[in-house]
Formats: structure tokens, sequence, C-alpha cells
């Protein structure tokens, strides 16, 4: 008599309850420059060209009716003490230096939903992106399953980076401080994810989080 075994898969996810519970991320010791005139571009791309990988993200104004669509406002380029937001509605354009840079495979920017942020980025100027980091796709590999920032974030280190400023105005001037903050994280995040994952510190099995996929259902 034949008998077949249930290959069990395991995952990794985490319960929105959960994070809820977890302290806040914290923005502390690092710097922020808002760059909203091209006096300002060059400078920061430089300091960005000297570290070996950056976190990217975007934001875009929210539309709250049907129709209305705004363009890229925002792109935060993060280094591990420092944050760089770009003000792309004040700039009026994605100037030439952090064109180049977003174009240079040789300089590797990670971050998450990229595809979409590229899109946002290429409304706005006529420029290929190379060089990015998917982490949505590295998650992958450690058995996550989970996709959104804050998940992921949540089941490496036990913190939750807070969304309220999510649906704020983009294009305000000036960007208050929890503005800048939310949008800093967000970019930083993704370093320590990277970091984290490709360390060989985070051991799926290990995880709290490490159960059946069944359990989803």
């Amino acid at each position: 008599m034949l008998t077949f075994a249930l290959a069990m898969e395991y995952a990794v996810s985490i319960e929105k309850e959960k994070i809820n519970e977890m302290p806040p991320v914290e923005y502390s010791d690092r710097s922020i420059y808002v760059i909203d005139a091209m006096s300002q571009v060059n400078a920061a791309v430089a300091h960005l060209r000297k570290h070996p990988l950056v976190g990217f993200d975007t934001e875009t104004r929210p539309s709250f009716k049907r129709g209305e669509h705004h363009k890229l406002a925002l792109i935060q380029l993060a280094t591990p003490s420092a944050c760089f937001l770009f003000r792309i509605s004040k700039l009026k354009s994605i100037p030439l230096k952090l064109k180049e840079y977003m174009e240079d495979e040789h300089c590797p920017k990670v971050g998450l939903s990229t595809h979409d942020d590229i899109s946002q980025m290429q409304r706005v100027n006529q420029m290929q992106p190379a060089g990015f980091i998917e982490i949505q796709q590295l998650v992958k590999q450690y058995r996550i399953t989970d996709l959104s920032l804050q998940k992921i974030y949540a089941i490496l280190f036990g913190q939750k980076i807070s969304k309220s400023q999510r649906l704020t105005n983009w294009e305000a001037d000036p960007l208050t401080p929890s503005q800048q903050r939310y949008a800093a994280i967000d970019a930083w995040a993704c370093i320590d994810i990277y970091n984290r994952l490709t360390s060989g510190k985070f051991i799926p099995e290990q995880s709290p989080y490490y159960h059946l996929k069944e359990d989803e259902q």
C-alpha cells in the first residue's frame, strides 16, 4: 500500500495586532537634509556616492478624488547616519546629478515596491533607473511572506514603523518634522532590513513568527 507524505510548508508572517504592541521606531542620532534648491543637489549626491548602499523610497501627494493624480513629490535616499529628502515638487524635475545617480548600476539602492517608485520617477523625467535591490524579492529567500515595510521590519526588529503621516500632503511647504521623520525612516529602514537578512543573523526557523503556512488559512 502506497502512502504519501504531506509536504508541510512553513512561512514567517506577523499579525497586525502583534505590531500594535511593539515600541515605535525612533529616528534619533541621525540627520535629515531637505533638498529643495538646485544649489544643494550636487553636494548631496556626492555624499551619497561615498556609501556602498543607500536606502530608497518616494512619496506622492495622496489623491482623494476619482481621476485625480499627482506627480512625484519626494525622493528619499538614506545612508546609515543621514537621509536626504529631494523635494521634486519644488525642484520641478529630477536634477541631472540625481538622475545620473539613479541610473548608475554601480550605486546600489535598496527599497520596497521599487517598480512603483521607478514608474513615478519616469513620469517626471525620461530615465532608466538601475542598481535597485527589491526587498519584496529578497525576503522570499527567508520564507517571509509579508510584503509591507512595516510588517517586515516588525518581524526582523520587533519595532513598529508608524504610518500616521502616509496620507499627508507631501507638497506642503514646509514639510513638518513628523513628515520628515516618517520619510527618512521609510528609506533608512530598507538598509536595516537588507543588512539584517544578508548578514545571516536572521534564521527563519528561530523566528517567533515561523509557522505552518496552513495556519494562515
